[in-house]
């Protein structure tokens, strides 16, 4: 009974919407948030296609596929434009995740690479920090053009 409560608690934080327009300079990106799963078919030629879908349930142990779309809806490009998406407690970052992601694994004050970050172990000896350990993700997008728009995807595990 208690799992079925901790995959009811899942599903309902990831069914919310969560879209926030962020100020951008003189413009202004919207960004869009969404988890979907990632289904496989094969295409007529039989090559393998991978389409993002929304899941159905959220079991621990299962693979979303975490989603940020942006878009400039202002008339001057947004520079340097930062985009942070702090992971919920709810899930960790998937094994197969970039290795060259910019993560923090101390709720944002410090930031680098996965290889590169620490975290304290329970015996107070530093540690190499691991994907269970990520808090944040951050991405610093050069430009947003007026008009332009993306999408920033990475891989979770639900815990």
């Amino acid at each position: 009974m208690r799992k079925f409560f901790k995959i009811l608690a899942i599903s309902a934080l990831f069914s919310m919407p969560l879209a926030s327009p962020v100020a951008a300079q003189d413009g202004q990106v919207k960004i869009t948030n969404s988890v979907k799963i990632e289904q496989v078919s094969q295409s007529d030629s039989g090559e393998p296609q991978v389409k993002l879908v929304d899941p159905d349930v959220f079991i621990p142990g299962g693979r979303l596929i975490f989603v940020t779309d942006y878009q400039n809806d202002g008339a001057e490009p947004a520079t340097n434009f930062v985009v942070t998406n702090p992971l919920h407690s709810a899930v960790r970052l998937a094994d197969d995740a970039d290795p060259d992601l910019t993560v923090s694994a101390d709720g944002g004050t410090v930031w680098g690479k996965l290889s590169e970050l620490t975290v304290s172990s329970e015996d107070g000896s530093t540690v190499a920090a691991s994907h269970d350990d990520v808090t944040h993700i951050r991405w610093t997008l050069a430009e947003v053009a007026p008009g332009a728009s993306g999408r920033i995807k990475y891989p979770v595990i639900i815990r």
